[in-house]
Parts: C-alpha cells; structure tokens; sequence
C-alpha cells in the first residue's frame, strides 16, 4: 500500500479497532483497467476530498480501494441477517469493503465504504464483483433520495474497473464507493447475539450509540432508549419513503440501518399508478416487500432488533420482553405521525386543520388514486395547479371526472398552498422506465443520457424548461411489465 496524497485526510480504522470480532482485514482486487464513470463533487468536497485529485491515479486508486494510506484497514464487516424472512446466521459484505472512516464537513464521522471491490470470506460463492449498471443505479437513486431530503447513505464515485463480470450477460464491471453515517445494521446486533457474548454486544450497542443516537447515554436504559431512537428513525423514514413512493424492493434486516438511513438500492423503484400491492422486484415473489408492505416490513424487522437487544434490556427476560414490546409499539404511532403531516404538506394543507377533517379527505383521496390507477407523482405536483386554479392537469388523470371534481372542490375550500406544495412534491424523480434507458447506454459506453437524468433529479423540486420528458410517466406497456433485478 502507498501513502496516499497530503491534502487527503486519514482514513480512521475506528470500527474495526472497537470491534475486532465483528470484521476481517480484507484487500480490494485489482482493477486492470480503471475509468472514472461519475464523481459526486461536492460531496468529494464535504469529505476534504480534492476532486481533482480523486481523477488522478493515486485517487482512482482509493476510490477502488486498490492505493489506500499506509495506517488503513480495510475490512468486511460480519452481519447475519433475515433474507425474505428466513434467518442467515452468517452473511456479512460478501462484494464490500469498509475502507475506514473520514470527518465530514459538520463534523461528524462518515464510512467509506465499497461495492464490488472483489471476492470476501463472506462471499458464500459469490464472484464480489459488480456491473456497471447497478452501481449507476446506486449512485443516481442515492442521489435523488438526497434530494428529495430523505436520509440516506450517498455515493462518492463509480469506478469501470475494465474487468467483465458475468451475470446473465458478460458486463462491463465497476466499483461504487459509497459514504454513509455508518453501516451498522440491524443484522449487525443479529450477528453479535448470536455469538452469545453479551460483552461484544454490549459494546457493539455503545458503539452505535456514540455513533448514532448519543442523547441515549443519558437515558436511565441506554441500551432500551438506543431501541426506541432506531424505531423513531425508521418510522420516519419508511413515511418519507412511501410519501415519494420509493420501493426498496429488498426489506431485509441486513438492509436496515441504525442510524435510519436508506441503504442498498438493489431492485429499488418508484411507484407510477398507485397500487400498494405495487412488486417490481423479480426476486419477491410473494410480495412480502411490496409498496404497501413497508410499514409493517419495517416494524417486523425492528422486532428482530429487539430480540436482538434483549439481553441488555434487564437481566430477566421476562421484564426484557415487556420493555421490548412497549417501545416496539411506538413504531406505528410515529410512522402514523410523520405520514399523516407529510400528506398534509402534499397537499398543502394547514397544520391547523383538524385531523376529523383532513383524515377523510386523505382518505378518499387514496381510494380514488388505486381505483383509477393515477400515477402517484404525477397528480400530487400537477395538484399544486390545481390549488392555484386550473384543476385540468390534475384531473386529467382520472376516468371517472365526478368523484375528483368533487374531491378538488372540497379540498379547494381548505385554501391549500400551492407554493408549500411545489416545495414538497418533486417535479422529476428516477422514473423507471428512464433509469432502465441510461443504465443501458452506460453500459454501452454511452453516459449521455445518465448525466441528463442525474442533473434532472438532482434538482427534483425545480421545473426546468427542457425537461418534459423527465416529468412524463412511462408509456403503460412498460409499467405492467417491468421488473428489477439485485444486480449481484
């Protein structure tokens, strides 16, 4: 390994000093012949990044892991996890490595992490490497979720690393690097309660705590208010993923994070005529993650956090149970919460209002929007035209025009805000059928249409001239049919 450029700043092995028992030292695979596909500048710049440095050979080689400071320690973190509910005791970053950790510009630490950097001890016969096309999808869904405000973690670079990888197809292969506020997983406490040492679990939960949620190190039970911080969060979240309607595709405890960011965007999608039984996912072939299934998806997998927490919850398992069970209950509630006032904002409507009066009106509203198949972006900004008088872009949509006429009026008499409702309902997200056009052409050498796509949902809240065709939803032959794919 090289020293790398003064002007970089160190990378900090934290995580895998703290806990040893929960990685292994691991090396990045060569790259025979690495390009740089996309560079997200500022966040190079938040991290005390130079960019013009990560272009350079010393910088692509950090970006793959290949030239990483002397003091590093890459590692593969272990996780165990709940894969479509069957229980994993053993999975861990089978095409990743932890490079170690950089200050961010508000101060707080932030991983460097990678995808498809070569096969790990927890590969399970895996080849750990990935496709061009799935890390783009990555780094521009990441992007847009960032956006929109919704917490997740965000990609740095894609790297085309020049060595094919064989999937159905021989791919173009490429490394994503990846910054998150860590990669502390839900499986992460799943892997250390099954190892049954309650001191390594003990400190896995400090360490997410000074981490993560350090206000719980004042609480009378730390280990029960760090529970009750990661509900929070993810109530939070899983409202804001649905308000936008964002289809992680692949719920897996593995894929839930402490810190309650978005993470793994492998058969992720968008919702386009609203349906909650809405799958896109090739792999889910029961539904278990369709679009309505979040929430409970989610409170599901928090129960297996609390298993997981138990043993430091009280010393009798009974109390432990109890404690358990309470603050589980709260997810509802907060989830309840935090999407009844993110459809008010939707639709522009006062937090003054009654919810006997507001709640009947979300109600109806979702009934019409499934029996007509509306297209779930496309009303909710076309609405906010509507509040400013010319309801004909939104009604547009529907067949059956008495019911959404009676339904605007009645809204109309709330006085929504039009200008508080364009703040909150994106113009421009990753449509489907664009993000499969750009993933294509990029991996056919063409990055044309994936830098005009990125640049429209960068800036999801701000109609352009120009960008039409980014705001239209896909023609109705490709929305039934389509499917995603993990990518792995």
């Amino acid at each position: 390994m090289s020293t790398a450029a003064p002007s970089t700043p160190a990378l900090s092995g934290h995580f895998a000093r703290a806990l040893p028992e929960m990685s292994l030292p691991w090396r990045a695979e060569p790259a025979p012949r690495p390009r740089l596909l996309v560079l997200n500048e500022p966040l190079a710049a938040e991290l005390g990044l130079d960019p013009d440095w990560l272009r350079g050979p010393e910088g692509l080689g950090l970006l793959l892991g290949t030239d990483v400071p002397q003091d590093a320690t890459p590692v593969a973190q272990a996780y165990a996890g709940h894969q479509f509910g069957h229980y994993s005791p053993r999975l861990g970053d089978g095409r990743a490595l932890l490079l170690g950790e950089l200050v961010h510009a508000d101060g707080r630490p932030r991983d460097l992490h990678l995808k498809g950097s070569g096969r790990t001890p927890f590969s399970r016969g895996g080849d750990g490497l990935a496709a061009v096309g799935p890390m783009l999808r990555e780094h521009l869904v990441s992007e847009a979720m960032h956006a929109m405000g919704i917490p997740t973690t965000r990609s740095l670079a894609v790297v085309a690393t020049g060595r094919p990888v064989r999937r159905e197809d021989l791919l173009p292969g490429a490394v994503l690097a990846r910054v998150a506020s860590s990669h502390l997983r839900v499986g992460s406490f799943q892997y250390a309660r099954a190892t049954d040492d309650t001191d390594l679990l003990r400190r896995l939960a400090d360490h997410a705590i000074a981490r993560h949620h350090p206000a719980a190190a004042q609480a009378e039970r730390p280990y029960l208010a760090l529970f009750e911080a990661v509900v929070a969060a993810q109530a939070s979240l899983v409202a804001r993923w649905m308000l936008v309607g964002f289809i992680h595709g692949v719920m897996n405890t593995d894929n839930m994070t402490i810190s309650g960011e978005t993470i793994d965007y492998g058969p992720c999608a968008f919702l386009e005529a609203f349906d909650p039984t809405t799958v896109y996912s090739s792999i889910d072939h029961g539904g278990r993650y369709a679009y309505g299934n979040q929430p409970p998806v989610a409170q599901w997998n928090l129960a297996r956090l609390a298993e997981a927490l138990l043993p430091l919850f009280h010393d009798d398992q009974e109390e432990a149970i109890a404690l358990a069970v309470a603050a589980l209950g709260a997810f509802r509630q907060r989830y309840d919460r935090a999407w009844s006032a993110g459809m008010r904002a939707k639709l522009g409507l006062s937090a003054d209002l009654p919810d006997a009066v507001v709640s009947p009106l979300v109600d109806q509203l979702i009934t019409l929007l499934r029996t007509g198949h509306v297209d779930h972006t496309s009303f909710h900004r076309r609405l906010g035209a509507a509040a400013r008088g010319d309801a004909e872009p939104a009604r547009e949509l529907f067949l059956d025009l008495a019911a959404i006429d009676d339904w605007i009026a009645r809204w109309r008499a709330l006085r929504p805000d039009a200008e508080a409702m364009d703040r909150v309902n994106p113009v421009y997200i990753p449509r489907n059928h664009l993000v499969e056009e750009a993933l294509t052409a990029a991996t056919e050498g063409d990055l044309a249409p994936f830098e005009r796509l990125l640049d429209a949902v960068s800036a999801p809240y701000d109609e352009r001239p120009g960008l039409e065709r980014y705001a239209e939803p896909a023609p109705r032959d490709f929305a039934a049919a389509y499917r995603t794919f993990c990518g792995t």
